[in-house]
């Protein structure tokens, strides 16, 4: 049987406990990783375990869904535009401290 708590060591949730966190049923949890909004890792035994990334992710997942009565399909390209979106603002970030970089470097080399 598998232990239905959190695994301590590595911060991974059990199908059924991840479910009760999210206040759904497993078997919703099961249709979110069947259309690939949600994918838990799997143990060798093929057992779901739900870190706390994937249950943040479920749990916006859930709350566009009944809180703003988004369909999965609207659900699906909110997610990938929210990723994309943060792609972007890190090589933004990326691309300011090279710049920073570049400036100082032809400061120094006027002065």
């Amino acid at each position: 049987m598998v232990r239905e708590t959190l695994n301590v060591t590595t911060g991974y949730f059990a199908i059924s406990v991840a479910a009760q966190m999210l206040g759904v049923h497993a078997q919703t949890l099961r249709g979110y990783e069947r259309i690939g909004l949600v994918v838990p890792s799997r143990t060798k035994g093929r057992i779901r375990l739900y870190s706390l990334d994937d249950i943040r992710k479920a749990q916006q997942v859930r709350r566009l869904v009944e809180d703003l009565g988004v369909n999965l399909a609207g659900v699906e390209v909110i997610l990938q535009l929210t990723d994309r979106i943060r792609a972007l603002e890190d090589e933004v970030e990326r691309l300011r401290e090279r710049l920073a970089e570049v400036s100082a470097a032809g400061g120094r080399r006027r002065g």
